[in-house]
């Protein structure tokens, strides 16, 4: 991974086209650690900037997300590697890069919560949880009833994300459906159609899991 800054010279994604999505990131990013739900320098947040060829703007690591700033965000090409920005890209890009490929997502918002930390491990072993009867199950896309069985799906956690991209990226061709999972121990990630979709996501789960977590016994 090179660190260096380094000027954008793809025409299909030049420099001013992304600024605008990484502000929008980063004031995403800043409004969620202030609800607690990325303290320190936990999560990431990635938006796609262009399809072919794949290339995704995220947030470099160890940032304080609660100071992120368009500068906070590196460009990286379908295969992890630094096109523009400083820094280095986080070791879970592999999984940002794996949803946004299998599911045509635009953004990718991952969160550390107290919530979701319980609930994963409360429900890890049974490999997953359902959702459902909820009236806030309707903010997840496509989903037009409190009805809705939304199942959520826990993988454990991993240092090896090559592997863990391959067993995401499985589980999502096989579960066509879901709108977000956990690892276990570790947090949401979750994705949209668009940036907004994205977050709406993160919000409508971060409601749900608290609702269970409250409500666990």
């Amino acid at each position: 991974m090179n660190d260096a800054i380094i000027e954008l010279h793809n025409e299909a994604t030049p420099a001013t086209a992304v600024s605008p999505l990484a502000l929008r990131l980063a004031k995403i990013g800043r409004g969620f650690y202030k609800r607690g739900w990325n303290l320190g320098t936990s999560g990431n947040f990635s938006a796609v900037v262009n399809r072919d060829p794949l290339q995704l703007l995220i947030t470099a690591s160890g940032l304080d997300k609660g100071a992120l700033s368009a500068e906070s965000f590196l460009h990286l090409d379908e295969s992890g590697n630094v096109i523009a920005g400083h820094g280095r890209p986080s070791a879970e890009s592999s999984l940002h890069l794996a949803i946004v490929k299998r599911r045509k997502a635009q953004a990718v918002l991952h969160t550390h919560t107290v919530w979701s930390a319980i609930l994963s491990e409360a429900y890890g072993d049974s490999g997953g949880f359902f959702i459902e009867g909820f009236e806030m199950l309707k903010g997840l896309e496509g989903v037009n009833t409190h009805q809705h069985h939304e199942w959520l799906p826990i993988i454990e956690n991993s240092q090896d994300y090559d592997a863990l991209s391959q067993q995401v990226e499985m589980m999502l061709q096989q579960q066509p459906n879901i709108h977000g999972f956990l690892l276990r121990r570790h947090g949401l990630y979750t994705w949209g159609v668009d940036v907004e979709a994205a977050k709406r996501h993160v919000e409508i789960f971060e409601f749900l899991f608290e609702v269970l977590g409250r409500t666990h016994h």
